[in-house]
Order: structure tokens, then sequence, then C-alpha cells
């Protein structure tokens, strides 16, 4: 039987995916209507059909107390709107292009900010011999270049950091009781300060993302309340993905010293290197999805108004999409076809800023060394985020010889 809230699956899900994938593909959350998809096949067939199988999120999964899941209604009964990442079109496509538009205007210009902030970032964390490259440059680079890219205040990253871990972690399904409370206050608190940012904005819009999306409201095009939730998952969930990846990478090569002289010595490589880590370990395990009429998949029965969870990170191993699929192969054939940043109308809107934070931190890791390793046992030098959607490090420290 698979449990999705093995403890054993926090370090390492894959052995355990793998067996789901060829035993159950389409697998029923005992206790709940909640089906895992964890081929690449059935996966693709969910993506091609939005009319049946829709991006709202009406429920998650929760761990209860005695290790079972639940699942745990998040739509309000169907009043709480839904944007951006969980919109479908054609509302999802106003929310998109609003926000396209600004990244795909402003990319150039962020290059040399991302320069500068992991400039920054190492000085003040990885001068040294050792450094937190999780916790001081994987969460930390991320959340700057959104909170400049959106408007706000540099100053106020750690709080957004802050807040943007703790509303999200109730969808991670590990929070346990004496956390709910504290998700929800956080939820609430960045909620209201990213209302009382745009409220300025709609007054003085900026060159940036708020300002683009007071410009919606004033055209018409958007409800305030509309444009502050799609700020609040931007800011939510909008620097999971890149630091996932930047962890990923860095963890790979500090266990694995070829690796790190091979890409030293051809650095025209750490672009395949990244895809190969999004594709192992992508940094969203996996995305929900609501049934909306009776249908079959897999050979599997699902009753309108029941939920997937879509397993990315299952289906990025599929030995039938991916030969030898456990393995690093810097020299593979269609590695960009891998679902780490989703596909279709929902592919990942900050995928190619996401890509441009890891190139340059994982350039300056690289070349800012002679060698690194972690600092300790793999078990106190590393350790991963437990969620069942998030592929994160909490903790990865390394030994550093400049």
């Amino acid at each position: 039987m698979f449990d999705v809230f093995d403890p054993a699956l926090v370090a390492d899900p894959y052995p355990a995916l793998a067996g789901l994938r060829s035993r159950s593909p389409v697998h029923r959350v005992p206790g709940t209507d909640v089906h895992l998809v964890s081929s690449w096949d059935l996966v693709q067939e969910v993506l091609g059909a939005p009319g049946t199988y829709s991006s709202n999120l009406r429920s998650v999964l929760l761990r209860r107390p005695d290790g079972t899941a639940t699942s745990l209604p998040m739509d309000g009964g169907g009043t709480i709107e839904q944007v951006l990442a969980t919109a479908d079109d054609p509302t999802h496509k106003v929310h998109r292009t609003a926000v396209l538009s600004t990244i795909g205007r402003r990319i150039r210009a962020l290059e040399s900010s991302v320069t500068g902030q992991v400039d920054r970032l190492w000085s003040a964390h990885f001068s040294g011999t050792c450094g937190d490259w999780a916790v001081d440059m994987a969460d930390r680079l991320p959340l700057n270049l959104v909170a400049e890219l959106i408007g706000l205040a540099p100053d106020d990253v750690p709080d957004l950091l802050r807040w943007a871990y703790e509303s999200t972690e109730m969808l991670g399904g590990w929070v346990d009781e004496a956390r709910l409370d504290a998700t929800v206050r956080a939820s609430f608190a960045l909620h209201e300060y990213l209302a009382a940012r745009f409220e300025e904005a709609l007054d003085r819009p900026g060159d940036d993302l708020m300002g683009e999306l007071a410009l919606a409201v004033q055209l018409g095009e958007l409800e305030v309340g509309t444009a502050v939730l799609v700020l609040l998952q931007l800011v939510g969930a909008g620097g999971e993905s890149t630091a996932g990846l930047l962890g990923t990478a860095a963890h790979r090569l500090a266990t694995d010293r070829c690796l790190q002289n091979r890409l030293r010595a051809e650095p025209d490589l750490v672009d395949a290197f990244l895809d190969e880590c999004l594709r192992l370990e992508s940094p969203f395990r996996g995305h929900y999805r609501h049934v909306l009429a009776d249908t079959t998949l897999g050979g599997v029965d699902l009753p309108a108004g029941s939920t997937l969870l879509l397993l990315w990170g299952a289906a990025n191993r599929d030995p039938a999409r991916f030969e030898e699929p456990d393995l690093l192969d810097l020299g593979r054939d269609g590695v960009r076809q891998h679902l780490a940043f989703g596909r279709g109308i929902h592919f990942c809107v900050g995928s190619a800023l996401a890509r441009l934070e890891a190139t340059v931190a994982i350039h300056a890791l690289l070349t800012r060394t002679r060698s690194f390793r972690l600092d300790g046992p793999e078990d106190e030098a590393a350790a991963w985020v437990p969620s069942i959607i998030v592929r994160r490090h909490s903790r990865l420290r390394l030994a550093l010889e400049c």
C-alpha cells in the first residue's frame, strides 16, 4: 500500500513512486476522493483535456495526527476566486498576459540585477569556508527578484519570505494542527500587505508588475481583488521553483567532485545540467486538478467533483519516456520536454527568470570555489522540506574551498 505521507518519502520518494507508477498509475488515496497520477502518458492525457480536468484548486490532501490522509476543502464552497495558476481559460489568459508582458519586457534588464544579487549574497554569506546554500542563497535570491519584478521594497523581503513559505505550507499537506493557525495568519498578513501596496500603485502606477496590474484595473480588465490575489500567488509560490532548483543543483554537485570539475571545464554544460536537475528533482512534486465530469483515466472511474494530484516528479522519471530515468545525463535527448515547469497554458510564467537565476548562481558557485562538498554527513548537512507539493531543501550546508 502506497502511503503519500510516509516520512521516508521526504528524503527519497523515487523508489516508492516508481513502484506506484508501475502498479497503480491512477491511485486513490484511502479515505479521500483524491487520485495520484504518476505515469507520463496519463499526466499528458489530463493536461490535454482542460475541459474535463480543471486547474481550479478545490481541495488538498492533509496529514492527520495519526499519519493518515484526509481531504481539506480550499475553495470556500466555490466562493474563493481562482487566479493565474489555478484559473481556467478565458480568465487564466487575462491574468497570464498581464504577468508575462512584464516579465518578458524586463527579463534582459533583470540579468544585471540577478548578478548583483548573487554577488551580494555571496559576499554576505559565503566568503568564508562554509555556508547554508538553502537558507542564504536558494531562499533569498528568488524572493529578492520577485520583489523587484513586482515593485516591492527590498527591506520587506525578509517578511515576504516568511509569509510566503508559511502561507503555502498547508498545500504541502504536512502541516500539523499547531501550525494551521500560523499558516492562516501568514496568508492574511501577506494579503493585507499586498493590498496596501497595490492601493498605492493605483494612484501612482510604476514600471513594474504591480503597475501593469494597476493599469489593467484602471482599464476595467481586472478587479482590484483579483489583481491582489495574482500578486499573492506570485509571492507565495514565485520563489519555490527557483529555490528548489538551486538547492538540487548545489546538492548534486556537492556530492560529485567529477561533475563539478567537468562543469568548470565545460561551463556550456550548465544549462543541460540544470534541466536534468529539474527533471530528476522537480521543484514542484505535483499540482492538483479538479474533475469536472464523470470520466475514466487509465481504466479507473473518476466521478465529477473528485481531485487529481498530478505527480510531475514521478512522470519525469518514467522509463516509458526517458531512458535510464534515474541517471543524470548531460547529453540526454529531449530533456527540455520534462514537466518540471508544467505544460501547456499553465507552463510556469517565471520559468525564464528561474533559469536565469539558477544559471548565474551555479556559475558563481563553480567559479568562486576550487571545490565544495557537504559540510558533514548527508543527514546532518542536508534536509528537505516535508511536503507532497514542493521539493525544496530546508538546509544545505556546504564546505567551501576557495
